[in-house]
């Protein structure tokens, strides 16, 4: 295995064009290779250039990637590929092989270099290999190979980059994709840092932004990640993606990403939902976003108090997708479309009988007629499905008038905005009906599961408010104690979720707030069992003592004035303590640490799973490091194993701590420490 390339390698000459468009990269069943050459027919219509192919459920691209690919799948590659060329759409293969791959042994980097070189055999002339939700302990094999993970995956890269040719598009997925997943923090990450100086400067790298599923992505933090990396990231979005849970569906716009990132990146791939129509939206505001243009162009002057980018209104941009999709419901030119009569140029089949169609007489019911799906039914559904973290604002008016109607029945206004209600519910029930009678039935199969069921959810409110109001008997879906399956949420998943004390504390709408009562105050020896049992169920493995693990253990007292708990109601559920000076800890466990003399002092923390807010715990530290102050020392650290990411992330957020040097720990310690 040859040793990682210099990120001093030849660049490519000239700028790179930016790379716009979609990666199929969810788990689930991939989409169909037609509904692929539709997303290519797509692409060139709006003006997105590329389609990375990573379905994460290709058993050929990621579980069993050395498998070469039969001749029948292909001749399916071969197709995809030249119909993407056909389109002006850039088609990137990608492989994942971290799942099991040997780094240092050769015949494994020659088995991913034999599987790619088929693959151009197809016709394809981009790659990518991703790295990403894999576990990060290399084999012993590996660990006697390359000092870290790092470069290992640097290594392979850029030698199956050099020997397909230095292609010009080359993505790379590092395991550490997103800024939360980075120890302590993105510009102290050793393993970004290896990366950005490692991998060659050809090879572009993509990135999530702050988290898997990013909110907002700033210019900030962009500029942050780009400094390490050396080059501007490719971002892999994952703001449509629904792939984590089947109950969701986004419909919402392409939003709080500004339009001044797009000159520092090196594009943006949008990883969508599952269901492959209702990604019109989200494939089609990116197109608008992207043509938007933050150095002069048009601007858009026309803001709400909610958008601030001059050159992009994601509610414009909406209205635009949403306009064409109407369109695209509409559309009888497509396999099981349901075909209008008065449309069809052909006669109706006659039967033998010669029977004509059905007309009724007089007193008897009409024919049922459909009405046609408007855009307000369509601005409806977005609202109802809008994004991870917020509803549209129809949805949110819903659950703010349902929730004052069911405190303020006595209220004057309590009828006239109880029927305003019910005509919120009973517009979402008639989109329900037109969408259900649209001609492209393609799309309808993709929603239906999801409207079905937002159709019954509003039903149980609207039932719930005219019992409020009086009118009829309680409904027997609300008030029986043995209802019908579908009067609640069923499965086992829903049943170990409300088991959990987090349950609910993410929802987009809360009420009652979900609130706790904690108590801080002074440690006394009673507590000294509790503090034990919660060091041993919140220990991680590591290697041997250091101090804070015998202040823990009790195996050392802690200096006075400097030992806290945290209650809830059930009882114990955290602690901080400190020792003044540490010296004394150090010399117990025989530790050759030197001691800083600008941290003399040594702090301690944990706290329980259930402790879910993290004021309690800033509070608790905050108390803890006024008297570690008042004793006179001049600064304390904290010790902390690597693989907490839970504390590391703590005291990193506390924006005080910073990484410190100290000889002699452990290989799997950070120390972090602050000036008092």
């Amino acid at each position: 295995m040859s040793k990682p390339g210099s990120a001093k390698g030849q660049p490519h000459t000239g700028k790179k064009r930016f790379i716009s468009g979609v990666v199929e990269g969810f788990y689930g069943r991939p989409w169909t290779m037609g509904q692929r050459t539709e997303l290519f027919k797509r692409e060139q219509k709006w003006g997105l250039n590329t389609y990375l192919y990573a379905p994460k459920d290709d058993y050929k691209h990621r579980m069993y990637w050395r498998d070469l690919y039969s001749a029948e799948e292909a001749e399916q590659l071969i197709a995809l590929i030249s119909a993407a060329k056909q389109h002006d759409v850039e088609f990137i293969y990608a492989i994942s092989p971290g799942l099991d791959i040997t780094f240092s042994n050769p015949k494994e980097v020659a088995a991913l270099q034999r599987k790619l070189d088929q693959v151009r055999q197809f016709g394809c002339r981009s790659f990518s290999l991703l790295f990403d939700d894999i576990e990060t302990e290399m084999c012993p094999a590996d660990k006697q190979a390359f000092s870290s993970f790092a470069h290992a995956q640097v290594a392979i890269t850029n030698a199956v980059y050099q020997h397909l040719g230095d292609p010009e598009t080359f993505l790379f997925c590092p395991t550490d994709y997103c800024a939360a997943f980075c120890t302590p923090n993105v510009s102290q990450s050793a393993y970004l840092h290896t990366v950005g100086e490692k991998l060659l400067p050809g090879i572009d790298i993509l990135w999530t932004g702050p988290k898997v599923v990013s909110h907002k992505i700033s210019v900030e933090s962009i500029e942050e990640v780009s400094s390490v990396l050396r080059r501007a990231p490719v971002i892999w979005d994952n703001i449509h993606a629904n792939d984590y849970d089947p109950q969701r569906l986004f419909l919402g716009p392409f939003k709080d990403r500004p339009t001044e990132l797009i000159p520092k990146l090196g594009g943006v791939l949008t990883n969508p939902n599952c269901e492959f129509y209702p990604n019109f939206v989200a494939i089609h505001t990116l197109a608008t976003w992207c043509k938007a243009t933050a150095d002069g162009g048009q601007r858009d002057v026309e803001m709400s108090d909610e958008e601030q980018d001059p050159c992009y209104s994601p509610k414009k941009a909406l209205t635009l997708a949403l306009t064409d999709w109407l369109q695209e419901f509409l559309n009888t030119d497509q396999p099981g479309a349901r075909l209008k009569k008065e449309s069809s140029g052909e006669e109706p089949m006659q039967t033998d009988g010669g029977e004509t169609p059905h007309v009724p007489g007089p007193g008897e019911n009409p024919l049922y007629t459909a009405e046609p799906l408007t855009l307000d039914d369509l601005k409806l559904l977005s609202d109802l499905f809008y994004l991870p973290y917020e509803y549209g604002p129809t949805a949110r008016t819903m659950l703010q008038e349902l929730d004052w109607l069911r405190k303020h029945s006595w209220a004057a206004a309590w009828c006239s905005r109880a029927q305003q209600f019910d005509g919120m519910c009973e517009a979402v029930v008639q989109m329900f009906n037109r969408l259900s009678n649209a001609p492209n039935r393609c799309i309808l199969y993709d929603l239906y599961n999801y409207i079905c069921d937002i159709k019954s959810g509003v039903g149980l409110a609207r039932a719930y408010v005219k019992t409020l109001g009086g009118q009829g008997r309680p409904s027997a879906q609300l008030m029986n104690t043995d209802p019908e399956p579908w009067g609640f949420r069923g499965g086992l998943s829903g049943e170990f979720q409300r088991m959990l004390p987090c349950h609910g504390n993410r929802d987009l709408f809360r009420e009652p707030p979900m609130s706790a009562v904690y108590c801080i105050r002074p440690y006394c020896p009673e507590d000294k069992t509790e503090v034990q049992r919660i060091f041993r169920e919140m220990q991680s493995a590591g290697e041997g003592k250091v101090p804070s693990t015998i202040l823990s253990a009790g195996e050392i007292s802690p200096s006075p004035q400097c030992a806290l708990v945290l209650e809830d109601e059930i009882g114990v559920c955290g602690y901080a303590l400190a020792l003044t000076d540490a010296k004394p800890a150090a010399d117990k466990i025989q530790m050759t640490t030197k001691l800083s003399k600008d941290f003399p002092s040594l702090v301690t923390m944990q706290v329980l799973p259930r402790v879910t807010d993290p004021s309690p715990a800033k509070r608790m530290i905050g108390r803890l490091l006024s008297n570690v102050r008042s004793s006179g020392s001049r600064g304390v650290f904290c010790e902390l194993r690597q693989s907490n990411r839970r504390m590391i992330d703590f005291y990193t957020k506390l924006g005080s701590f910073v990484p410190i040097q100290m000889a002699g720990l452990p290989q799997d310690i950070l120390a972090m420490g602050t000036s008092l």
